[in-house]
Order: C-alpha cells, then sequence, then structure tokens
C-alpha cells in the first residue's frame, strides 16, 4: 500500500470522529458496554433516524461492532485498541477547568478522575499509579516502548493475575489518561489487573458510569500507603 493510498483512508477514518454525535457515542461506549440506538439517542439528543445513520456509519468504518438478539440491536466499541485510541485522542484535546453548578456534580467529576476503567483496564489517579508503581519496582521497562520484565511476570502469578492473550493485542501497551495527561497501564496485563481487582471486589462500580470505588484492598498491588490513603479519602 503506498502513502498516499493510507493518507486516504486515515481521513476517511477521523472523518467518523469528526461529528460530535458520533464522537458522543464512542466516548460512552467506552463504559465497555453494549446499547441499544435509543439509548444513545436519548444520550447524544439527536432522533431515533439519526442516531441509526451515525451509527451505520461507524459500523461500516470499523470503530463499532453490531451485536443483534432477536429484533434487538446493539452496538459497542469494536476492541480494546478502538478505546484505548479513543482515549489518547480524548487526552490530547483542549479541557476548560469544569466547574461543578452542584455537590452532586462534584462528585461525579471528582470520582471520574479519581478511579474508573477505560474500556477493560484502571484509568483515572488509580490507573496512572498503579502504572507507576510498577515502574518503581521493576515489573515495567519503559526503556524501548512498555514492555513486562520478568520480575513482573513472576508478581502475576505471585498475585493469582491470568492473563488471558488475544491475538494482535499486546501484554503490555501504555495508553494516555484523559485526566492525568499522563500514561496508566492498558493491554491483556492491564484488562487481567482491572478483572482480578473486580472479582477480589478491591474496587465495585459506580452505577450509571465508569467511575469505581476503591478499597483499602488495592494497596495489594504495591500503590503506596499515601496513594491508597489519597483514594479511599474521597470514596
Amino acid at each position: 500500500m503506498n502513502t498516499s493510498t493510507e493518507g486516504q483512508e486515515l481521513a476517511a477514518w477521523a472523518k467518523l470522529l469528526a461529528d460530535s454525535t458520533r464522537a458522543t457515542v464512542c466516548l460512552a461506549l467506552l463504559d465497555r458496554r453494549a446499547w441499544t440506538a435509543t439509548e444513545l439517542a436519548k444520550l447524544a439528543g439527536v432522533s431515533r433516524p439519526t442516531i441509526s445513520e451515525h451509527l451505520n456509519l461507524l459500523v461500516d468504518g470499523g470503530l463499532l461492532s453490531e451485536v443483534r438478539q432477536g429484533r434487538h440491536r446493539y452496538v459497542e466499541l469494536a476492541g480494546p485498541e478502538t478505546a484505548e485510541l479513543l482515549e489518547g485522542l480524548a487526552a490530547l484535546t483542549p479541557r476548560p477547568t469544569q466547574v461543578a453548578t452542584s455537590l452532586s456534580a462534584a462528585s461525579k467529576r471528582d470520582a471520574f478522575a479519581r478511579a474508573r476503567t477505560c474500556y477493560d483496564h484502571f484509568a483515572g489517579r488509580l490507573g496512572v499509579a498503579l502504572a507507576d508503581s510498577m515502574t518503581e519496582r521493576g515489573l515495567l521497562d519503559w526503556s524501548e516502548g512498555v514492555t513486562l520484565t520478568t520480575a513482573g511476570s513472576k508478581w502475576l502469578a505471585e498475585l493469582g493475575v491470568v492473563v488471558e492473550p488475544r491475538r494482535g493485542r499486546p501484554a503490555v501497551r501504555s495508553c494516555l489518561d484523559v485526566t492525568e495527561r499522563r500514561p496508566h497501564l492498558a493491554g491483556a496485563v492491564g484488562a487481567a489487573l482491572c478483572a482480578h481487582a473486580v472479582r477480589q471486589r478491591w474496587v465495585t462500580r459506580i452505577p450509571g458510569g465508569r467511575a469505581l470505588k476503591v478499597t483499602g484492598s488495592v494497596e495489594s498491588f504495591g500503590l503506596p500507603g499515601d496513594v491508597v490513603s489519597e483514594l479511599l479519602s474521597r470514596s
């Protein structure tokens, strides 16, 4: 494939996100749930026929996958690589300071920044702190991209974290955090750590979004005590 053709394909793909409705849909799907067209139409504030047109474009363009159950149609992100790309793009956009207009709005904003999922791995302060801690303990090596060290593999085994390999997905991958503006850990290892914490109830999902409630057990990940205290003081 020549450079000209690649450029045309990249431009066509980028055009899919150059629309506020389609961008809103993609960001909402970072919660990893499958949504109906009706739910997404309500979220985006558009009609059902309008959202259907946008969803068709996103499915045809490879950003979304379609799931059908009987007469019901659901859509979800095409995969973790798409989610990581969306989070990275969102992190690069200028973000004006958000002024909360109520205590409830402030709590939701803070919870989102503190700990959340980015598709299937940790993000927010928790996600970045975990990546930092693993790096400081020699479990991750950033000298050439990011790789899991031998010590890192041993640590995962001792912790009882099962990493499920997926064809085409790297074991570890850097994902730019949208609130911290620093890398958190994605890839198969990032997903396994998040799944393990959910199963062990070290974190629990806050209904209505991607935010997570943290318990003191996250210290089992080797997080510094002051970081755990900070996460708990606002939970």
